[in-house]
């Protein structure tokens, strides 16, 4: 990568990303694009402009103005999201991703889009889930990611296009707020827990889900695409994961700093029958052997760097 293209550059992932990326290639090498502009560091840092992804003719001319090498494919609708708004999530989700595609077939451009565990369903083995196995997903988002990985499958053996993809679990991130994911829970608790001393779980005890800090994340993209392509044999959904809990688990974690931190439930239905379809753990060995995935951080160091960096903030 040497010129780069982030699309969604001001979400959860993008607003860390593009400075990660301009702080390894170079600020003027990373051009930021979003629907909206804010007074943010992505805006100001570097190269920014606007863009709505389902815009093919504007995607391909900023792409081109800017002579990028590599599109990092990061606006979609995420889970929550997704389920309230079908529609609107498929015809932002895939066509943005098909725009971003051709885009990258067109100029030759090497192609990053994050997929996610919500691809798997509720007849996917639960536990140590295989990188290769049943796809199933009965949520509009899942549906988007299921054929997101196949897209780009297509791209990369039809044109091609050098494709690559991670399977990402929940995000934490101190950075940027919550934007609509089932997994967010696992971020509002510790804004909550520093702001009130307590947090109301919408989702409920004994519910695991695989998680990961952002930190570790941001690092597995530029790991990925920095990759040997020689090496790669799943290139687009490779599994990646640092933990596994559940609500109880994190709480017991805050209390370690937090001692008074005091948990509830008030279950939120549709965003419960989302993580009851996802896998309890993931199998993350496809990564680790192709192109050497690692994290650095578990509950107990990533709890205590969440409750320091939100305190700072």
């Amino acid at each position: 990568m040497k010129k780069i293209l982030v699309t969604g550059a001001l979400g959860q992932i993008g607003s860390e990303l593009v400075m990660k990326l301009r702080g390894v290639y170079g600020s003027d090498n990373v051009l930021a694009t979003d629907i909206r502009e804010t007074d943010s560091d992505v805006v100001k840092s570097g190269p920014f402009e606007i863009l709505d992804v389902t815009d093919a003719e504007r995607m391909h001319a900023l792409a081109k103005q800017y002579e990028v090498d590599s599109i990092i494919h990061l606006a979609a609708l995420l889970s929550a999201t997704a389920e309230a708004k079908p529609l609107l999530a498929w015809n932002l989700n895939m066509g943005g991703l098909v725009n971003a595609l051709e885009t990258a077939r067109e100029l030759n451009c090497q192609f990053f889009t994050p997929s996610s565990i919500g691809a798997f369903g509720p007849s996917t083995p639960k536990n140590n889930t295989p990188q290769d196995t049943i796809q199933r997903p009965t949520t509009m988002y899942g549906v988007n990611k299921v054929s997101g990985e196949l897209l780009c499958d297509y791209y990369y053996q039809k044109f091609g296009v050098d494709t690559r993809g991670l399977r990402f679990p929940g995000l934490i991130s101190y950075v940027a707020p919550p934007g609509g994911g089932t997994t967010d829970y696992a971020v509002e608790i510790y804004y909550e827990a520093i702001k009130k001393g307590s947090y109301s779980s919408y989702i409920d005890k004994g519910t695991y889900m695989d998680m990961m800090y952002m930190p570790d994340a941001l690092n597995a993209i530029v790991d990925l695409m920095e990759a040997d392509p020689a090496k790669l044999k799943h290139r687009n959904s490779f599994n990646v994961t640092a933990m596994s809990f559940e609500p109880e688990e994190i709480a017991q974690a805050i209390r370690k700093h937090i001692p008074s931190f005091e948990m509830s439930y008030d279950v939120d239905p549709i965003r419960q029958a989302i993580a009851d379809s996802w896998p309890d753990s993931i199998d993350a060995s496809a990564a680790k052997e192709e192109w050497g995935f690692r994290t650095d951080f578990d509950l107990a160091k990533m709890t205590a760097d969440m409750l320091e960096k939100l305190k700072a903030k």
